[in-house]
């Protein structure tokens, strides 16, 4: 009678299922991107463009209003159009006031999530998981 060694199990059982450890490695990455910028809550209004952009835009600290809306729209502020930053900036306004600790959270979470979808654009374009990781990291 002959004993055999019990079969081991196959290399895929042993691992993260691909669909998991993707989600795994965005968490992480969203994580990571927080917590490496989370210090910003505490600074002020830089001198650069935040004044153009917020603390001295009177369409934008007065929130979301309709005249605020079409402003974003038709109007070239600051040598630019782009209507999403400036209803993004409305709408900070609106739920946090003029305070630049929220502004500045708004933007890691925004950096955060652009983090995350480069990670998963690569990840689907290459279908390798940790050189996509490198890449948004290095992003983030």
């Amino acid at each position: 009678m002959k004993i055999s060694a019990p079969k081991a199990a196959p290399a895929a059982s042993r691992e993260f299922p691909p669909g998991r450890l993707v989600r795994l490695v965005g968490w992480l990455l969203a994580l990571v991107t927080v917590l490496v910028y989370l210090p910003v809550v505490s600074h002020d209004y830089i001198f650069f463009d935040d004044p153009s952009y917020v603390s001295d835009n009177p369409f934008v600290l007065s929130g979301l209003t309709w005249s605020g809306f079409k402003w974003a729209f038709v109007g070239w502020h600051a040598s630019n159009w782009h209507p999403l930053t400036w209803l993004s900036h409305q709408l900070d306004c609106q739920l946090f006031g003029p305070n630049p600790g929220a502004h500045h959270l708004v933007n890691v979470l925004f950096h955060a999530a652009n983090t995350v979808l480069l990670f998963h654009v690569w990840q689907r374009l290459t279908k390798a998981c940790w050189p996509s990781a490198l890449v948004a990291a290095l992003f983030a």
